[in-house]
């Protein structure tokens, strides 16, 4: 990924703020389908574009988002999710899945910044959240999941936090 400048102090409104945005953005899109996730994302990642992102953060959200597409889509051709009738984005994820990882990435600079200090915190935290949030997601929107996909995602989430804990400090480290 390119070069982002280290996160800075966020004001813990600002923080807050961000954290609703993104739970509010993952309900709306589990529960709405992919045309409310196609609304609720362009909505939401235009306003953290417009008030609150970074100078270059919009690159790491983008590789973020193609990360999810190769991750998710990959957990889907291996017959992790049954997504039944709902139409994919290039015949692996339905939009409002994939929107969930941009949404996701929101956070990485904002309302997650402190975690990023403490990459074994941050590794337990995504191998317990990822999976919760897979669960969760399959349970509104009317997924099936695989009997294996559960530990899938708590290994990949796992390294994914260590992985965002590593980059983080080699930014800081080089300011």
């Amino acid at each position: 990924m390119a070069a982002q400048p280290a996160p800075r102090q966020t004001p813990l409104r600002m923080m807050l703020f961000n954290a609703l945005r993104f739970e509010a953005g993952w309900l709306l899109c589990v529960l709405g389908g992919s045309w409310v996730a196609a609304l609720t994302g362009a909505v939401l990642l235009g306003w953290h574009f417009w008030r609150c992102a970074q100078p270059g953060e919009w690159r790491f959200i983008a590789a973020f988002a193609l990360l999810g597409l190769v991750l998710d889509g990959g957990l889907h051709l291996a017959g992790g999710f049954d997504f039944g009738e709902q139409t994919l984005i290039a015949g692996l994820l339905p939009l409002w899945l994939w929107m969930l990882w941009p949404l996701f990435a929101t956070l990485v600079f904002h309302s997650l910044a402190w975690l990023w200090r403490y990459p074994l915190v941050a590794a337990v935290g995504g191998a317990v959240s990822g999976p919760l949030s897979y669960l969760g997601g399959a349970a509104l929107a009317n997924v099936s999941l695989a009997p294996w996909l559960l530990p899938a995602p708590a290994v990949i989430w796992a390294a994914l936090c260590w992985g965002i804990s590593r980059y983080i400090q080699r930014l800081a480290a080089s300011d």
